[in-house]
């Protein structure tokens, strides 16, 4: 997607309705700086933005997201081109937070070694030490929930079984054994409990 040719659709369609960027950024709840963003390239339009901006510049999101006007059998060839483009993109960022949750996870290990190391052997004052060792607790814990939430939310779990796609509640998720991201979870498809693979997309 070509975000300097996206602004300059925005802001011609803008200018079309004799819109001023605040005009604009008014209607759809956003700031005027946002607005300037988008026209200027430097950014696109959230998910949630995406139908009623074109509902305000009298465009269909297919348009908007093609950054030109269409019709006929090219705006059916175009939409399913986007779509393409939108599925990649999700699911290179569903990677991307996958690939955070290892971070999060790694990073909140290390230091929970680390103040535990230096509560129980640097650190002389018991209150000291005390405080530490809680600390280190405290951000292993928000640490691994954070990281669970990621994994959960982010992509699917596929069904052994029946191959059905779905997110799990977070108490099926929270309660399964498992190994890396594989979960062995009862599918509500199917109702058989499996071995799951979480999927980042397709």
């Amino acid at each position: 997607m070509d975000l300097s040719k996206t602004g300059k659709f925005i802001a011609e369609k803008r200018k079309n309705k004799n819109y001023t960027q605040s005009r604009l950024a008014e209607i759809l709840g956003v700031s005027e700086k946002t607005i300037s963003k988008w026209e200027c390239g430097n950014g696109f339009p959230d998910t949630t933005l995406i139908l009623p901006l074109a509902r305000a510049l009298d465009i269909s999101a297919n348009e908007l997201l093609s950054a030109k006007d269409l019709t006929g059998e090219q705006y059916r060839l175009q939409a399913e081109e986007n779509l393409v483009i939108l599925k990649s993109q999700q699911e290179a960022t569903n990677r991307q937070m996958l690939a955070l949750e290892w971070v999060v996870g790694y990073l909140s290990t290390l230091t929970f070694l680390v103040m535990i190391a230096v509560g129980s052997f640097l650190v002389k004052p018991l209150e000291w030490q005390i405080c530490l060792i809680v600390f280190g607790f405290l951000n292993l814990f928000v640490g691994a929930m954070t990281a669970m939430k990621i994994e959960r939310n982010v992509g699917f779990y596929e069904c052994g079984h029946c191959h059905h796609k779905y997110i799990p509640s977070f108490k099926s998720f929270f309660f399964s054994m498992h190994m890396g991201r594989t979960r062995y979870m009862k599918c509500p498809n199917c109702g058989r409990k499996s071995w799951n693979k979480k999927r980042s997309g397709k």
